[in-house]
C-alpha cells in the first residue's frame, strides 16, 4: 500500500508543470510523509455545478496547475462534442495564489484544443466575467476563483455560453470528459495561448452599470467601502464616479488585493470581525451607510447606522437587504419575475404578491435563479443579488452596491433610513425574521451522520411550534430537480437544512414571521421573532447531533 502511494505519487511529480508543487511533492515523497501523501492522493477534486474549489498544493486531491489543465482539457472536449469547435472561450481570474497561471493555462488548453482563448487584462470581479462572456459572443467562460474561501483555496467556475453557471446534466458531462484526459503531456498547450484582452470589455460592463438606476434618481448617499483584500476597489469606484455618487472613503488596509487575507480570519463579510476595519472606519467618517464586498466582488454586504447596536453600526442580512432592493424596484415601478433560492427569507414571496409580480423558487446557487424565465431580479440570503439579469446572469456585488446607494439616496431626501423601510415592510407583511445555525466540520461524515439522523427521525415539533410537514429534498418535488436538503414547515416558520456546496458545513436556514399590527407592535414582535429563532436552533442542533 505505502509502496503503491509512493509509486503513484512519482507518477504524478513527473508530470506536474508547476516547480513549486514539484518541490512541495518531492519533499512530502523524500520525507516519507505517507499521511500526508494519502490525503492528496485519496481520489481526485470532483467537478460539480460550482466546478472546481480546494486546497491549493500538489496532488489530485488539491488545486495545482496539473488538475487545472486536466479540468481545461476536459471542458474544450466537452465544448467540442458539443458542435462548438472554433468557438471563443473568455477567462478571468482574480487575485489570489495561482490565479492567474490557472488562468493562462486554461487559455492554453482551449487554443491548443483549437478553441479561440481571450484572457480578461488583469484581476477582474467575477460579475464582468459573467457580463463578457455573453458581450463577447462567447461558447462559454472560466472563472479563476475561490470567493470568499479562506487565503489557502482557489476554484474554478464555469460558464457556458449563455453566461450562467453549469448546471446538471452539464457538470456531469464536462466531469466525464475530464476523466478522460489522458497524460498531460498529451494536453496541447502552445506558449501564445489565447490573447489578453484590453480595457473595451471593462468599459462597457461599466458603461451597462448605469442601467440598473433611475434616470434622475438622488445619488447623495455617503459610503464606506472595503474590497476585504479583493478586487472589487477600482470597479467599484469607477462604477460610483460614473453614476454621480460621492466617492466612497474606503477602508484603506483591506482596500489593495492582497491574496494572504492579512487581516480577516475569512475574507467573508458574513463572518465574525471581517467588517471590524469598516466599522471603525465609519465612526470615524460617519457615513449613510457601508458597503463591502467579498474577494471575486460578486457578493454584497450593507451596513447601517444603528444606535441600538454596539458599535453604533449594523449589519444587515442578506434577506434584508434583498427585501429592500426589491421593495426599491416595485416602487419604480418595475415589471417582470422576482426569485430567490429556497433557502432564502419568504417575505420576497408577499412583495411579488402584493406588487403583482411573478415570483419563483430555486435551488440554491445563481446557477438555478439566473435560469428563471422572464427575471427581473434574484437574490440568495448569503450576499448575492442579480439587479441586471440582462447584463450579468448571476450575482454582481457591483450593480448591487450601486442599487442600494440609489435606495439610500431617494430614503435620505425623504429623511428616512434603511431601518426605517424595513419596518414598513415588517407592518405591511409581518416581521420575517432570519437566521443561520451553521456548523464547519473537519470530519465530513459529521455533515453526513447529522442528515442520517434527521432523516431517520424528523423532529416533531421545534421551539414549541408543531412540524406540520417534512420534506426530503433529495427526492425532488413537483418544482424543484433533487438537491441533498430537508425542508420543515412549522406553524410560523420554516427550516431548510443542507451541507454547503462550496465548503465543509453543514448549514442550516431558519425563518419564522410574526404578524405585526402597527409600528408600535414591532419591539415585542423582534423579541418574539428572537426568541423562536434561539429555540429552533437550540432544538434543531439536538436533533441533528451537532
Amino acid at each position: 500500500m505505502q509502496h503503491d502511494l509512493i509509486a503513484q505519487a512519482r507518477t504524478w511529480l513527473a508530470e506536474d508543470p508547476d516547480p513549486e508543487t514539484r518541490d512541495e511533492l518531492a519533499a512530502l515523497i523524500e520525507a516519507g510523509d505517507t499521511q500526508e501523501l494519502a490525503a492528496r492522493f485519496a481520489g481526485t477534486l470532483q467537478f460539480g455545478t460550482a466546478g472546481l474549489r480546494g486546497e491549493l498544493g500538489a496532488g489530485p486531491m488539491r488545486m495545482n496547475r496539473s488538475v487545472v489543465i486536466r479540468a481545461a482539457a476536459g471542458l474544450a472536449a466537452y465544448l467540442k462534442a458539443q458542435g462548438q469547435a472554433g468557438g471563443l472561450v473568455v477567462v478571468g481570474y482574480d487575485a489570489r495564489y495561482k490565479s492567474e497561471d490557472f488562468a493562462r493555462d486554461t487559455a492554453a488548453v482551449m487554443t491548443g484544443a483549437g478553441l479561440r482563448a481571450a484572457v480578461l487584462p488583469r484581476p477582474l470581479p467575477t460579475p464582468v466575467l459573467a457580463y463578457a462572456i455573453r458581450h463577447l459572443g462567447a461558447v462559454a467562460g472560466v472563472e479563476v476563483t475561490a470567493s470568499h474561501n479562506p487565503p489557502r483555496d482557489n476554484g474554478y467556475k464555469v460558464y457556458l455560453g449563455d453566461g450562467s453557471q453549469i448546471v446538471p446534466p452539464a457538470d456531469g458531462e464536462i466531469a466525464a470528459a475530464i476523466a478522460a484526459v489522458g497524460p498531460l503531456a498529451d494536453v496541447v498547450r502552445p506558449e501564445d495561448g489565447g490573447e489578453t484582452l484590453g480595457d473595451e470589455v471593462l468599459a462597457a460592463y461599466l458603461a451597462r452599470t448605469d442601467a440598473v438606476l433611475a434616470p434622475g434618481s438622488p445619488r447623495t448617499a455617503r459610503t464606506v467601502y472595503t474590497a476585504m483584500h479583493g478586487v472589487g476597489t477600482s470597479v467599484l469606484t469607477a462604477a460610483f464616479e460614473r453614476a454621480g455618487f460621492p466617492a466612497p472613503v474606503l477602508v484603506a488596509e483591506q482596500a489593495e488585493p492582497d491574496p494572504a487575507f492579512p487581516t480577516v480570519a475569512f475574507p467573508n463579510p458574513e463572518e465574525p470581525g471581517a467588517m471590524d476595519l469598516a466599522f471603525a472606519t465609519a465612526r470615524r467618517v460617519a457615513p449613510d451607510l457601508i458597503i463591502a464586498n467579498d474577494p471575486d466582488a460578486d457578493r454584497c454586504a450593507v451596513a447601517v447606522p444603528d444606535t441600538a447596536t454596539e458599535g453604533g453600526w449594523r449589519m444587515l442580512r442578506g434577506d434584508e437587504v434583498g427585501a429592500l432592493l426589491a421593495a426599491h424596484l416595485v416602487e419604480r415601478g418595475v415589471s417582470g419575475v422576482f426569485a430567490e433560492s429556497i433557502v432564502s427569507s419568504s417575505l420576497l414571496g408577499r412583495i411579488a404578491e402584493k406588487a403583482g409580480l411573478g415570483y419563483e423558487e430555486t435551488l440554491t446557487g445563481f446557477k438555478w435563479i439566473a435560469r428563471v424565465d422572464g427575471l427581473r431580479y434574484g437574490y440568495e440570503e448569503a450576499l448575492g443579488y442579480c439587479v441586471d439579469p440582462e447584463g450579468v446572469r448571476d450575482k454582481d456585488g457591483i450593480t448591487a452596491a450601486l442599487l442600494v446607494a440609489e435606495l439610500a439616496s431617494v430614503l435620505k431626501e425623504q429623511g428616512r433610513t434603511l431601518l426605517d423601510l424595513l419596518d414598513d415592510l415588517a407592518v405591511a407583511h409581518g416581521l420575517h425574521a432570519t437566521d443561520q445555525l451553521s456548523v464547519r466540520v473537519e470530519d465530513l461524515t459529521v455533515i453526513a451522520d447529522a442528515m442520517a439522523r434527521l432523516r431517520e427521525q424528523p423532529p416533531t415539533a421545534l421551539a414549541g411550534l408543531a412540524v406540520t410537514s417534512a420534506e426530503d429534498l433529495s427526492q425532488g418535488t413537483e418544482a424543484l430537480p433533487p438537491t441533498d436538503g430537508l425542508r420543515y414547515q412549522l406553524e410560523g416558520a420554516r427550516v431548510i437544512v443542507r451541507p454547503s456546496g462550496t465548503e465543509p458545513k453543514l448549514k442550516c436556514y431558519l425563518e419564522v414571521v410574526v404578524p405585526v399590527a402597527d409600528a408600535a407592535g414591532l419591539p415585542a414582535a423582534r423579541a418574539r421573532g428572537a426568541e423562536l429563532l434561539a429555540g429552533i436552533k437550540r432544538d434543531l442542533a439536538a436533533a441533528a447531533g451537532i
